[in-house]
């Protein structure tokens, strides 16, 4: 495993299990820190508690007391914990700094980190920019939000390889030096207000990828974004823009018939098989970083003309008697499905519903033209019915779950027509996760065969 690099911190508190800070403590005490540990769900009795106290790590578990705090220079927060945790909001009256491990990656490598963030479209670009460079025979590697912990695939990086980072605004929010050598800002919208109060907080948080960046780095920008542009004027680093809009002379752009880097023509826009025009952004975004990287145009290609989607995220599962289905259970949000509606132009059967966070959903009114059927279920199901009543799509039906929704569109639905899940709204009303709840749908799309 590599060395910490530039962390002269002794005393560590890591603030949160989880995998990221197993993987943290397990990286601190492999560089000599003294470790404590702070976890309030875990008990004592569990097996990862038990090795980390094997391996030399003070582990405080079932509480948050202040008591662990005491001689800790620097703390490591799971990005999940907030800051009004007591133990987080009397660290900053202690003036103790609070990174996230994403900072200790960045201590194991620097030049060879790809850093992508956004309010939508993170594991889309990230899974694209990596299989470009993979198709390219690039040696590359994928970590951060996306699901594999940044420090353990960092730790064991080959000199010659190429890290990309989902990054979230979590993580971001607690950095002090991190710096990727080539950081792509997709785009922002109002998110997660609840975690970081307020929407300029949230923008600022998204600013820091770039924040530590120098002359000899680069920045991958939406120019179509106005909150993107707002930040990336204070960037030191070489700017390179994207846009589905217009020309991009320095960076990655689109016209009726190509996509372009530069002046350079990477391939005919009627072979990339990913739909939608958000995705069209994230396809230029992934150019640009995988181009800067060293990426071939043979390797953008083959990658574009066979990449049909991120598992959950419109994910085209199948085609059934010239029916197409869509799963984009990924959608917990308004705006994910706005963007998955503006991505047909075939009329569609809309699966929707979830949990109720008090939302109402006229906002997609707009955006539900080509909607000729709305199955509903979960808890939202009823405000779903009014919406659909209120604007007179054709059809309306309740569903008990996704798997029964799921039957219930296809049982009227016709040649040509799109099956989509994309329930603006999260799912824990009846499923654990978006994830179990798009497996539901693909398993129920493969029973319909």
């Amino acid at each position: 495993m590599k060395k910490l690099t530039d962390f002269n911190y002794t005393h560590v508190l890591v603030l949160g299990l989880a995998k990221s800070g197993t993987a943290a403590t397990k990286l601190l005490l492999a560089n000599n820190k003294n470790v404590r540990v702070n976890d309030m769900k875990t008990s004592e009795d569990d097996a990862i508690v038990q090795e980390l106290v094997s391996i030399g790590a003070e582990v405080v578990v079932g509480s948050h007391p202040l008591a662990v705090l005491a001689d800790i220079e620097v703390i490591v927060k799971n990005p999940g914990i907030s800051y009004e945790n007591p133990i987080v909001l009397e660290a900053q009256n202690r003036n103790i700094p609070i990174i996230t491990e994403i900072e200790l990656a960045g201590r194991l490598v620097e030049e060879s980190i790809i850093g992508i963030t956004g309010s939508n479209g993170k594991t889309t670009t990230t899974t694209l920019t990596e299989k470009m460079l993979a198709a390219s025979n690039q040696p590359v590697k994928v970590a951060g939000n996306i699901g594999t912990v940044a420090t353990d695939v960092a730790g064991s990086l080959a000199k010659e390889e190429k890290l990309v980072l989902e990054l979230s605004s979590f993580q971001l929010l607690g950095i002090e030096k991190f710096k990727p050598k080539i950081a792509v800002l997709l785009n922002i919208y109002e998110a997660h207000i609840d975690y970081h109060k307020t929407f300029d907080n949230y923008r600022n948080a998204k600013y820091a990828l770039f924040k530590n960046q120098t002359s000899e780095d680069y920045l991958v920008y939406n120019a179509d974004d106005s909150n993107v542009m707002d930040g990336v004027k204070y960037a030191k680093s070489k700017k390179v823009p994207f846009s589905v809009n217009r020309k991009c002379e320095d960076g990655a752009w689109i016209d009726d018939e190509n996509i372009y880097f530069k002046d350079e023509k990477i391939m005919n826009r009627k072979s990339v098989v990913l739909v939608g025009t958000h995705n069209l952004e994230n396809i230029l975004a992934a150019v640009a970083a995988a181009k800067l990287s060293g990426a071939s145009n043979k390797g953008i290609q083959e990658v574009l003309a066979t990449f049909s989607g991120v598992k959950h995220r419109l994910q085209f599962v199948d085609k059934l008697n010239g029916r197409f289905f869509y799963n984009d259970s990924k959608a917990t949000n308004i705006l994910a499905t706005q963007k998955a509606l503006s991505s047909f132009h075939q009329p569609i059967i809309l699966l929707a519903g979830g949990l109720d966070r008090g939302n109402e959903f006229t906002d997609l009114i707009p955006f539900l033209k080509n909607v000729k059927g709305l199955i509903t279920f979960g808890e939202t199901a009823d405000k779903w019915k009014s919406l659909a009543e209120g604007i007179g799509i054709p059809v309306i039906k309740n569903a008990s779950d996704v798997t029964s929704a799921t039957l219930k569109a296809y049982q009227f639905s016709e040649e040509g027509d799109v099956i989509l899940l994309s329930p603006a709204c999260a799912s824990w009303d009846q499923y654990r996760t978006f994830e179990e709840r798009g497996d539901m749908f693909i398993q129920a799309v493969h029973t319909l065969m």
